[in-house]
């Protein structure tokens, strides 16, 4: 198994604080191997999934029996028990009763991170992070930079060019993020895998969450998303294709973001004249479904930019988001990272173009942010532009990419 960033945040901050940690994440990135590999490092410990029948009936009858004993401090692992009724209070009522001290990491999809912003019965008792697909950086297992260390060094230019990250630049933008087809790298073999995945995510995890007796139409929906990614998107549109009411609509697409299969960016409008406001862009959690090359690429670009933010809100280094910038005249840059609701970093994803993008004169002078790259996809790119009073980067991802967590 590769190591995985996410594990040093639950030692260290969740567990070294006596807290419990809820990781989410979407369907078959790894959730499930985490757990085992942290319980793999201990003397005492237990894996416990709601898959078991004769855990479910352990969990019903008395949940605080599952803590193991034994010498040095146990962990136990909880794999979706937020498919089972009244799961937080069977939880609260295992950890407010620990006689001796023990660590708890529940694992799950789509249900533990909506049950989470609910009335929350575990307030203060756990830290909650969000694993993501394998990332430039993660696969060569480098550890991750906080946030002012990742602009310091891509601007100064900390780590040269290598050969490898180039080559797993094209492997993460065939195959994907996600373990399975990553590091199978066979095409047949990741074809039949994003099949399943999206049946189980549609047939499984929606049924679950939502009891929608339309799951058809909503895998429908699914399929329409690629082609429309990296694009304004218009629930309207999608009403119409799918033929229902605008509500409707909005709802299933608020499932797919719920079930971790797509996520949407929205525009950043503060101190941006005539902005965009409303219409979000929309982004799969599996890049390799977008067939055109471009979007593929925006898509992956994306993909790193949020996984950046979410590590760094999840270690505690501040909050950040995710946006982009586009004005009523229909010039855009593609995405704007904001650290504490600011303007931090800007990005430009183009395929090959390495001509600074005409849009960096109307947004730099206006957002400001602390840096502003344009990410090329081709190989061989490094060069400082004067635009204005602002420098912008143009560089190859292979490059820029691997700063970020």
């Amino acid at each position: 198994m590769k190591p995985r960033q996410i594990t040093a945040l639950v030692e260290d901050l969740a567990f070294a604080a006596g807290k419990m940690a809820f990781v989410a994440g979407p369907r078959q990135v790894g959730k499930t191997t985490l757990g085992k590999a942290m319980l793999a490092a201990r003397t005492t410990g237990r894996y416990c999934t709601w898959d078991d029948v004769e855990f479910r009936r352990a969990w019903v009858k008395d949940p605080k029996r599952l803590v193991p004993a034994g010498s040095g401090r146990p962990l136990l692992v909880l794999d979706e028990i937020h498919k089972g009724r009244l799961w937080k209070r069977s939880l609260k009522g295992v950890y407010d009763t620990l006689e001796t001290p023990a660590d708890i990491l529940v694992t799950g999809s789509a249900r533990l991170d909506v049950y989470r912003r609910g009335s929350d019965s575990l307030m203060g008792r756990y830290l909650h992070f969000r694993l993501h697909p394998f990332t430039l950086r993660e696969l060569r297992a480098a550890a991750p930079l906080a946030p002012d260390a990742a602009l310091e060094s891509l601007a100064a230019r900390a780590d040269r060019p290598r050969r490898a990250a180039a080559e797993n630049l094209t492997s993460l933008l065939r195959y994907g993020g996600f373990p399975e087809p990553l590091l199978a790298q066979d095409e047949r073999r990741a074809n039949l895998w994003r099949r399943g995945r999206l049946e189980k995510v549609i047939r499984e995890d929606l049924r679950d969450l939502t009891r929608l007796p339309e799951l058809d139409r909503v895998e429908l929906l699914a399929a329409l998303i690629p082609e429309r990614v990296a694009s304004t998107f218009s629930v309207q549109s999608i009403r119409e294709d799918l033929e229902v009411a605008h509500d409707t609509a909005s709802r299933w697409l608020a499932h797919l973001r719920e079930l971790f299969y797509v996520y949407e960016v929205k525009p950043y409008h503060r101190a941006v004249q005539r902005a965009l406001r409303k219409s979000g862009k929309l982004y799969l959690w599996d890049w390799s479904e977008v067939a055109e090359p471009g979007p593929r690429f925006e898509n992956a670009v994306a993909s790193h930019l949020l996984k950046a933010c979410h590590f760094w809100s999840d270690s505690g280094e501040g909050t950040f988001d995710l946006h982009y910038l586009r004005d009523k005249e229909h010039r855009e840059i593609d995405f704007l990272v904001t650290r504490g609701r600011r303007p931090w970093l800007a990005v430009e994803a183009k395929s090959s173009d390495a001509t600074p993008s005409p849009a960096w004169r109307v947004f730099v002078p206006q957002t400001q942010p602390a840096l502003a790259v344009q990410v090329v996809a081709t190989e061989g790119h490094w060069r400082w532009h004067e635009i204005g009073q602002t420098r912008v980067l143009v560089a190859s991802a292979s490059e820029v990419l691997g700063y970020l967590p």
